[in-house]
This record gives structure tokens, sequence and C-alpha cells, in this order.
């Protein structure tokens, strides 16, 4: 099994990062090929760009911890896969975004590593771009 990390420094509190990270739906926003997230139950459902649709489930989400964990469901050819989002609030001004996934077969990890880098660097610079609104 392949594990893979990837992580950005955000110059926001851990609440004004978690209202998007917590909030499943939000993914379209910042995740590359994303076109539409719905969730229904423990459910979530990603529209790519090329059509494609990714079925999840949600392991966890929990708003004290400000922890988020997903696993891919299909149709994509995965034995298992196991992704966590975590915001950290670590006394330095800001907080630490953290993004990892356990994922067989170990070729996988290939492919997502490079879109889920450049997913955290687009929430990364869109967090510290632009004044979070109340939803």
């Amino acid at each position: 099994m392949a594990t893979i990390r990837s992580h950005a420094r955000v110059h926001r509190t851990a609440e004004d990062v978690w209202k998007i990270v917590g909030d499943p739906t939000r993914i379209v926003e910042w995740f590359p090929g994303v076109t539409e997230a719905t969730v229904e139950g423990n459910n979530r459902t990603l529209m790519l760009k090329a059509g494609l649709p990714v079925h999840e489930e949600i392991v966890t989400l929990d708003h004290r911890m400000r922890r988020f964990q997903y696993r891919i469901t299909g149709p994509l050819p995965i034995k298992y896969h196991l992704g966590t989002m975590d915001v950290i609030e670590d006394g330095e001004p800001g907080c630490l975004l953290m993004y990892s996934t356990e994922i067989s077969p170990d070729p996988m990890a290939f492919v997502l590593d490079g879109v889920i880098s450049e997913g955290i660097g687009n929430l990364a610079r869109m967090l510290n771009d632009h004044t979070e609104e109340q939803r």
C-alpha cells in the first residue's frame, strides 16, 4: 500500500479553513477537475470535468478535530483508499492543512499525488488571497 501526503501553511485561522474543508460539497472550489459534488448521507459523488463520476464514502467528518476522511468506492480501479484532511491549529499565525492518502494498488498513488498537491496549493492560495464569507 502506498502513502502520499501534501501540506500547506495557510495564513488564516483553522476555523476559517475548516469552513471550506468541513463542507464536502465545496471541493469544487479548489480541487482540479471536479465540476460538481453532491452528498447524500455518508455518500459523496464527484463529477469530473471528463464526465466520469467518482463515488466516495464519507468516513469521518469531525468538526471538533477538524478532520475529514473519505474512501473512494468506485468506479476507479482501486482496491483500498483512505483520504484524510486535517486542519491543524499549531500556535503559529495561521494553520497547517494536511492531506494524506493511503491507496492500493501502489501505481494509483502516482496518479493521485500530483492532483492532490495541486488541490492543496489551490486551496491555500484561495484562502490566502480572499476573505471567506459567512455561509
